[in-house]
């Protein structure tokens, strides 16, 4: 049935959703995704470079895209149908082209609608979406039935899928689901009598639980789920896009602590360096398969590129504006199209040299910070946020150092989400630099309902099988987060403060590992530029017996004799000096011992890329309830040989740490110190300062 013209379809609201957030109704004409077709036609005179590529695309062939752990392969020559179909529609709409729509539909046809319908933990929501656009641009050229055929796909995906994605907190909400139906209903508006519903119910779900998930897990821009946002947010921001120039609705004004701080936790969370086909490497956080190019880079990227233009009049997004142009193109060549569409180089550069050096996320308790943004910077990341989704590992307390390339780093492959490596090592703690504490007692089971033989790593606890957080560890939405803070309220990040030659931060971790095992774990971190790094943790375990386990993923296998060892990658090198505990038992497990421990052998079934070689673990030689952890790890070009040795005291209520000319003060009864450094001493904060 199509909904006649007129004021039965629209509210006295003005706007066609019944949506608080809209302003106006859906316009009638087509295009009118992304603005009328005078609008793509300027844009195709703007940006020619980008266009001429685009409508390169929509000539050549879809390809089969190599295996997905192939590092081997060249991602960045593949043809996806995703691209060829945008290039195609866009090459219809500005040029009035009817064989490229026709051609376009005919696709749509035979790789949807002639396939059977997608149903389950797959993108069927993205699939409408990439239909959806076609639909819009290409609207004069589908015929009547070819139309029916669209909606009623259309419609049977969403009947299909209603118990699928329905959790804020996962990538499935976003970018398997809604991204693409927000796209899919505003082209087919007007023409049958169910769009307007289903995008409601959309729109509400997003004022209602998903804008209070952004508050909660995405303050300061990092988001909980770690890695997988790369997947999906610039299809979500294509759809945001597309309900404020249809509707007026601005999704980004209503979850401003997130939306207004991404592109710069996203800047934040590249690694410096260009890589391969001009791109930067992402750090992985949680699932992830960043480790060499595939598309998501690019998708990361035009998402920044759209949120500095949405935010342009803002100095920060500014500066960031700057740090994007030194990688002015997509990696893909088939991702031309992203480049017509939102790469503005009418957005001002800022001030990049000047912009700030560190950067804090509170919501899933990120810390970002470098010695400069020049491309051959020292990098740090540290970690110490609450549980929310199933992407999250077992890995508070996780950092990252990086010059040139890795140096610490992870370890283990995400291969099955719920394989034998996966829930034994991945995701597990003793693939992260954090701290064990084993009971022989503790008991893994069903971790992410894996029903195999499952080691005790003594890491950090799964307890979430058989509650409310279900069997993957993850909430279904910010008020079931707030009801269960037993599930998910597992670290604190405490502190963190930039004082310019230093940053200080510190991590409550207790909560994340058994209480039956665990008193007390915190970490606190100096990172004094360019490349020092100091890391302090206070262990105490309910029974001294309980094995205590410092641990280091190291890029490549070391070389020097403990406590003094040093990892060489690529151009540069981290020098690692174990000063607490005194006599410390240092083990390195590589080779095939590298998947081993507790009797049980994890190896992956497939590769992704590199990963740590080497896992150091440091132990106390005697055992005791309380212990105390003190590394400095310092991060140099692979050509300095050594770097100034640091002494430790342990007296009264502190440990005392001098390395070159900084002294530094930790107190053991509580997280707490200071630095004395360049003739002034600085207490450390007990708070994030922002």
């Amino acid at each position: 049935m199509t909904i006649p013209a007129g004021p039965a379809h629209h509210t006295s609201m003005g706007n066609t959703l019944f949506s608080s957030l809209a302003t106006r109704h859906v316009p009638r004409e087509h295009p009118r995704l992304l603005g009328p077709r005078s609008r793509l036609q300027a844009l195709a005179k703007e940006r020619p470079d980008a266009y001429r590529r685009t409508k390169e695309i929509s000539a050549r062939d879809i390809t089969n895209g190599p295996h997905p752990g192939d590092p081997n392969a060249d991602f960045g020559a593949q043809i996806s149908v995703t691209s060829k179909l945008m290039s195609l529609s866009l090459v219809c709409a500005i040029e009035e082209d009817r064989s490229a729509g026709r051609t376009a539909i005919e696709l749509v046809k035979q790789h949807y609608l002639d396939k059977p319908l997608p149903i389950g933990h797959v993108p069927f929501g993205h699939d409408c979406g990439v239909c959806g656009v076609v639909y819009d641009l290409c609207h004069e050229h589908w015929t009547e039935e070819e139309r029916k055929r669209y909606h009623t796909f259309l419609i049977a995906c969403r009947d299909n899928n209603v118990d699928e994605e329905m959790s804020p907190f996962h990538d499935g909400w976003w970018g398997y689901k809604n991204a693409g139906f927000i796209v899919a209903l505003l082209a087919v508006m007007y023409e049958t009598e169910k769009e307007l519903f289903m995008l409601y119910n959309i729109d509400r779900e997003f004022r209602t639980l998903c804008v209070d998930a952004l508050k909660l897990a995405g303050d300061g821009g990092g988001y909980a789920e770690g890695f997988y946002v790369n997947y999906y947010m610039q299809d979500w921001l294509f759809a945001c896009e597309a309900m404020r120039r249809c509707t007026g609705a601005d999704y980004l004004a209503a979850a401003p602590e997130f939306y207004a701080s991404r592109a710069i936790a996203s800047a934040f969370e590249q690694y410096p360096g260009v890589r391969e086909r001009g791109s930067r490497r992402p750090i992985c956080v949680g699932d992830g398969r960043g480790r060499f190019f595939k598309v998501e880079r690019d998708s990361a990227l035009t998402a920044n590129r759209m949120l500095v233009a949405h935010y342009r009049d803002d100095s920060d997004h500014q500066a960031i504006n700057s740090f994007l142009n030194l990688t002015p193109h997509v990696g893909a060549d088939e991702n031309a199209w992203r480049e017509l569409l939102w790469f503005d180089p009418a957005v001002k550069q800022g001030d990049l040299e000047r912009f700030r050096l560190s950067h804090v996320s509170p919501g899933p308790g990120y810390v970002y910070a470098r010695s400069s943004w020049k491309e051959d910077a020292t990098y740090f990341f540290f970690k110490c946020g609450k549980r929310f989704t199933a992407h999250q590992h077992l890995d508070v307390g996780h950092f990252y150092i990086y010059k040139h390339d890795e140096l610490a780093s992870e370890g283990g492959h995400y291969v099955d989400f719920s394989g034998p490596h996966d829930s034994n090592y991945y995701l597990r703690t003793i693939a992260h630099n954090s701290v064990l504490v084993h009971d022989p007692s503790e008991i893994f089971s069903h971790v992410r309902a894996f029903t195999g033989p499952m080691g005790n790593d003594g890491g950090q606890a799964y307890p979430w099988p058989g509650t409310h957080f279900r069997h993957n560890g993850d909430a279904m939405d910010a008020d079931a987060w707030r009801a269960h803070p037993e599930l998910g309220d597992i670290a604190e990040l405490l502190a963190f403060q930039d004082a310019g030659a230093f940053m200080y931060t510190a991590g409550d971790c207790t909560r994340s590992y058994s209480a039956k095992k665990l008193e007390w774990f915190t970490r606190q971190i100096v990172y004094i530029r360019p490349g020092t790094f100091v890391i302090f943790d206070r262990v105490k375990a309910k029974d001294p017996a309980f094995k205590k386990t410092w641990l280091l993923q190291a890029a490549k296998p070391p070389t020097g004799t403990a406590p003094h060892l040093v990892i060489d990658n690529g151009k540069g090198r981290l020098h690692v000096q174990t000063v607490l505990p005194a006599s410390a038992s240092v083990t390195l497990h590589q080779g095939d011992e590298l998947y081993r421990y507790g009797g049980g052998h994890y190896p992956p079934r497939a590769t992704y890329g590199p990963c740590a070689e080497c896992r150091i673990e440091v132990s106390p030689s005697q055992p005791a309830a309380v212990d105390y952890f003190l590394h400095v790890l310092t991060a140099t070009d692979a050509s300095v040989p050594q770097v100034p040795r640091g002494s430790a005291t342990v007296a009264g209520d502190r440990v005392t740490l001098t390395i070159g000319d900084a002294t530094i003060s930790f107190l053991t009864g509580s997280v707490g110190g200071s630095i004395d450094l360049g003739g002034k001493r600085t207490a450390f904060t007990s708070r994030i300062e922002r």
